[in-house]
């Protein structure tokens, strides 16, 4: 249970500094380019204490659940005095506004990044797209009953050993079994069940392609069905190779190590972002006793609390997985074209620099700021609909909270 509570502490603790990194990648970006910043604050809420360097006020308020860096002028509606008009933020050029909004996602993504660098050159990355590596070559393979018994096999003299005595070491890749392809370790196993005897096998070693043959034995295995629960057996094909969870780097393949599982991790979350709309029934509906459905959206507090779990059962490879995937879905999600989100502000900044090149063409002079009271309309809607989701997911994560297996 200590674990757990440290977990849940941890993982919050490190969203927190997510948010403060944001708000300071804003602030930085600000600074550099010269606007005027008034104040940058952790949390919501009462002052806890507050100092003044400069012309920038720092403080911590009550509730870590955010923060904020207030710039003089972010929109031509802010009121701003005499000495900071010439330094408000509306005034600057579209890009450098443009770098100042989307700084706070990027701090996401550089956050993100680094933890999966970390991961790479420490516990590894594991292997989420189910490439069909081998980690480990059996001496034997026996029949078995039970999964334990599958995975630990007890080697007798003759017994057989298929992927040993065919040569298969670990670190081979298959790339294909029986003259059929295997992109996927799901794949690889299947077609092993389905062999029977020698079996033409395709691996790539070290940039090479190699061609084998493996005597494929047949032996008795556990029957698991959908739940894992094993519900009898069934004699399937096996060679004694198992399949690598994880990959280990050093210091400098880390790096393309880490750019690969970033860019998969950007595309699930795009993914996770696209069908988000049709996952929210089933969220309802788990609030009302139905079954959890593990890719429903999570909170914060679910968040949290499965970065315990992972903690209380020593799965940190998990902890810090979760940690770099909230880093990079808050760095997409607040990037979306929406008000109040940053890329809302950007999408603005853009259509005024459109709006006035078009108007330039036509011999036109440039238009003023964007009259942001006659988008409140539209962002109290989101702002409506952002916080109805947060209540939901939320309430989701307390009555029904997701759970590691």
């Amino acid at each position: 249970m200590i674990a757990y509570i440290v977990g849940v502490v941890v993982f919050a603790l490190g969203i927190c500094i997510s948010v403060a990194l944001h708000e300071a990648g804003h602030m930085l970006t600000a600074k550099a380019f010269g606007m005027k910043v008034r104040r940058y604050f952790i949390g919501f809420g009462p002052k806890v204490f507050s100092f003044r360097r400069g012309e920038t006020e720092y403080g911590v308020k009550w509730i870590p659940l955010g923060g904020f860096c207030d710039i003089a002028g972010m929109t031509a509606l802010d009121e701003v005095t005499p000495d900071e008009a010439p330094r408000a933020m509306w005034r600057y050029k579209t890009w450098k506004r443009t770098v100042v909004l989307s700084a706070g996602s990027f701090t996401h993504f550089i956050l993100g990044f680094l933890v999966l660098y970390l991961m790479a050159i420490t516990m590894g990355l594991p292997n989420i797209n189910d490439k069909p590596v081998l980690n480990s070559v059996s001496s034997c393979v026996t029949g078995a009953t039970t999964i334990a018994e599958a995975n630990n096999p007890v080697c007798k003299p003759g017994d057989p050993a298929p992927a040993k005595q065919a040569g298969l070491l670990p670190g081979d890749t298959v790339t294909s079994v029986a003259g059929k392809a295997t992109p996927t370790w799901t794949d690889t196993f299947n077609a092993i069940q389905a062999a029977s005897g020698p079996t033409a096998f395709v691996i790539q070693r070290d940039g090479d392609t190699k061609s084998l043959t493996v005597d494929v034995a047949r032996e008795l295995r556990p029957k698991v069905d959908d739940a894992g629960k094993v519900v009898g057996t069934t004699t399937v094909g096996a060679i004694g190779a198992g399949r690598t969870s994880s990959f280990a780097y050093n210091g400098l393949s880390a790096f393309g190590g880490a750019t690969s599982f970033a860019g998969n991790m950007f595309e699930q979350t795009w993914n996770g972002l696209l069908a988000f709309p049709k996952r929210i029934p089933a969220t309802v509906h788990s609030i009302f006793g139905g079954v959890r459905d593990p890719n429903t959206p999570v909170s914060v507090v679910g968040a949290s609390r499965i970065g315990g779990q992972a903690v209380e059962q020593g799965l940190w490879q998990v902890f810090f997985l979760l940690l770099a995937s909230l880093n990079f879905f808050v760095g997409v999600f607040n990037l979306l074209p929406l008000l109040p989100l940053d890329g809302g502000h950007i999408a603005v900044v853009w259509y005024e620099r459109i709006r006035d090149w078009l108007r330039k063409v036509r011999g036109k002079s440039a238009a003023g700021p964007v009259d942001y009271t006659k988008l409140s309309a539209i962002t109290l809607v989101f702002v409506f609909l952002g916080a109805a989701v947060t209540l939901l997911t939320v309430t989701a994560d307390i009555v029904n909270p997701l759970r590691i297996p």
